[in-house]
């Protein structure tokens, strides 16, 4: 893990979706952001067309906190002709044309999974100089930026700044470092729960997923090129851990950390 500066982005909007391995009709989106999704997001934001090579970002290391986990929202509709056709299917034919469907169907039912009111904050490490021309580009992106797909705009801000200095666009330490550092993000709603705790935290326990060549986990969402004509994917590794982060009510001499004084029997009457 590098230990030098980061690029810092927020991830939040109305809804996100970072699609896995589903396809056709049937399309889930993964719990948090994937990396084909936060190198796309970048690739866009520097201006880099799909068949453009992408290799300086896939060595980038991402870390992904999330900071508000959202809900789970099904879209469901249907697809017809209006002018009565039978659909064509995802083959061709060797010319490149699309082939009906056999036996022919006059609709598709598809759905689509959404996060709803997700927030995630990434921490993303690597040269400085290409940091910087990230960060730039991320502040006036030259194509739109979504969250995993089109519909899927983000809010403002999406560049985080240290708040010391807000005037420089990286953050001192490595991934794991920044990402104890950067405040939490919760929306309106995760904040209100907050409050309406008997005992209000002083700190929030929050989960990371971390680019590690020799972590445990194995995700298959490492794109080789975004080029339609070759689009594939290859596995990473990473590793999953925790990081502290005060609450809102870190000042608040009421307040406490539930984590210190767990007691799991407690929640059975022993």
């Amino acid at each position: 893990m590098s230990t030098g500066r980061c690029l810092v982005l927020r991830l939040a909007g109305p809804i996100q979706s970072w699609g896995g391995s589903s396809e056709f009709n049937r399309r889930e989106t993964e719990a948090e952001p994937t990396k084909s999704g936060l190198v796309g997001l970048l690739a866009a934001a520097h201006g880099r067309r799909r068949a453009d090579p992408i290799e300086d970002l896939l060595a980038l290391t991402f870390g992904v906190r999330t900071d508000q986990a959202g809900t789970l929202l099904r879209d469901y509709h249907t697809v017809s002709d209006h002018r009565g056709r039978p659909l064509l299917s995802a083959s061709v034919t060797a010319k490149g044309r699309q082939k009906p469907t056999s036996p022919a169907k006059a609709t598709h039912v598809t759905e689509r999974f959404y996060l709803q009111d997700a927030v995630f904050v990434v921490a993303v490490s690597g040269p400085d100089d290409i940091l910087a021309v990230l960060a730039d580009a991320v502040r006036q992106p030259a194509f739109p930026l979504t969250l995993g797909r089109r519909a899927c705009p983000p809010t403002h801000p999406l560049l985080l700044t240290p708040p010391e200095q807000p005037d420089l666009p990286l953050w001192s330490g490595g991934v794991l470092d920044v990402l104890r550092q950067v405040p939490w993000h919760g929306g309106h709603a995760q904040r209100e729960q907050l409050s309406r705790r008997a005992r209000r935290p002083r700190h929030l326990d929050l989960p990371v997923t971390l680019d590690d060549p020799t972590g445990p986990d194995l995700r298959l969402d490492l794109p080789t090129t975004f080029d339609p004509r070759e689009r594939a994917f290859t596995s990473r590794r990473v590793r999953q851990t925790w990081v502290r982060v005060p609450s809102p009510y870190i000042d608040d001499p009421a307040a406490s950390d539930e984590a210190d004084n767990h007691d799991p029997f407690a929640l059975l009457g022993w």
